[in-house]
């Protein structure tokens, strides 16, 4: 069991997970789709998926990650709506704002979920279980929006019980009793095991989170390699592997920020094609300038109209964080790769091999260019943030301009996870 580093006792975390957050968010908009089968993500005869639905949505089996046209089969009568990710990230703001009040140390897992490390703060707000009530109490009060709660000396068993705790709840896991809390709970319940996992576990009889007790931590090294010994760990209630490998508070680099954007029609036309790409390299700079990174590699990922899919990738000689570089950067592996008159499905833009801290020095005159650049773009992202993405924009960009989707509304843009700021000059 996890003790503080002076070994006086127990460490206590809570994750708190906003129920249903996109859809609750729409709700505050519109009430009058509370009680209703909501899905939030698109149109139902659109291509994508489904971002997010309501509990009601979910009694006919649609969840995250559908199809959007599945979800229609499943639930003719649901109210389908595109996603507003400015909306989201305003409501993120003030949930950010509520956590801080009851933690300094506080880890945005995603736009709608949150670890916080209570210990040491049982004079102030009192037990853990009176605490997580005050929380609940504010949250519903300062945000308008649900969430629930799980408490436990451990980050993975607290992230598990706010799962048992939806809708609304609040759940404490004693200390010592984590495993005995995992055991009879689906394997799949263990944050990190999905589809392809659970399918292997079944395959060897595992079915339950007791069940991996009969294999042990050796065979489970042995087939899964060091993800099995994570598994092992966890099944005893253990922060092992994947994001519980950072401190909750820090912010951890992420390896690689990427968009993608599917056309609702396939399409060969070149100034549509340039001017999505364009729009996806101002996308991912501006998430490269919120987490404070420079990139070095740029990829591109093409796919067809029949889902050949190829990627191209390029190493830059100076890392940069500047729409206009990652733009031409891109459009260079575009141009090579492109067969004139093919219609194209999707289009990514992804960049990698980060470095932080400051920028090398160029030649004075190339320097002073892309400090301009830097300056002009910094007044861009304030006017986004104030009116919305659409509000300034490259001109090539103009051409394949689309609407952001509620699932590129992620964790590097949320307050609370980014680093601390060192200018690059």
């Amino acid at each position: 069991m996890r003790r503080t580093r002076d070994g006086k006792g127990l460490k206590t975390f809570f994750h708190v997970d906003m129920d249903a957050f996109f859809v609750s968010v729409e709700e505050l908009y519109d009430p009058g789709l509370k009680g209703k089968a909501v899905v939030v993500g698109g149109q139902r005869d659109q291509r994508g998926v489904v971002s997010a639905a309501s509990y009601e949505a979910r009694k006919f089996g649609v969840h995250s990650a559908m199809p959007l046209r599945t979800a229609a089969k499943l639930c003719p009568h649901a109210i389908f709506v595109e996603g507003q990710p400015a909306r989201y990230r305003e409501s993120s703001d003030k949930v950010r704002a509520v956590l801080g009040r009851f933690s300094p140390l506080v880890s945005m897992a995603s736009i709608d979920e949150a670890f916080l490390d209570m210990t040491g703060t049982q004079r102030l707000l009192g037990p853990p279980l009176e605490a997580a009530h005050r929380l609940h109490e504010a949250m519903k009060a300062q945000t308008r929006l649900n969430c629930s709660i799980g408490i436990s000396a451990s980050r993975m068993v607290a992230k598990v019980s706010s799962d048992q705790a939806k809708p609304n709840g609040i759940l404490w896991v004693l200390p010592g009793q984590e495993a005995r809390f995992l055991a009879p709970l689906d394997v799949r319940r263990i944050p990190g095991v999905g589809k392809v996992t659970e399918k292997n576990l079944h395959a060897l009889g595992i079915r339950k989170v007791r069940d991996l007790e009969r294999l042990g931590a050796g065979e489970l090294e042995r087939r899964f390699g060091k993800w099995g010994l994570a598994l092992a760990g966890k099944a005893h209630g253990q922060d092992a592997g994947g994001w519980f490998d950072t401190a909750v508070g820090e912010s951890p680099t992420p390896k690689s920020i990427s968009h993608e954007h599917t056309y609702m029609e396939d399409t060969a036309d070149r100034q549509t094609l340039e001017g999505s790409l364009a729009r996806l390299s101002e996308m991912v700079a501006r998430r490269l300038r919120e987490a404070e990174l420079h990139a070095r590699t740029l990829q591109l990922k093409l796919r067809y109209s029949d889902f050949s899919t190829i990627t191209r990738a390029h190493s830059m000689e100076t890392p940069t964080q500047l729409d206009t570089e990652i733009f031409h950067g891109i459009l260079k592996l575009f141009s090579a790769a492109w067969k004139a008159g093919e219609r194209v499905r999707l289009l990514g833009v992804q960049a990698s091999s980060f470095e932080e801290g400051e920028c090398p020095q160029l030649n004075l005159l190339v320097e002073d260019g892309r400090e301009r650049w830097r300056q002009a773009l910094s007044a861009a992202d304030k006017l986004r943030d104030k009116y919305g993405d659409r509000a300034v924009t490259m001109a090539n960009a103009m051409k394949g301009r689309f609407r952001e989707k509620v699932q590129d509304t992620l964790p590097h843009a949320l307050p609370g996870s980014g680093r601390k700021k060192e200018e690059c000059r």
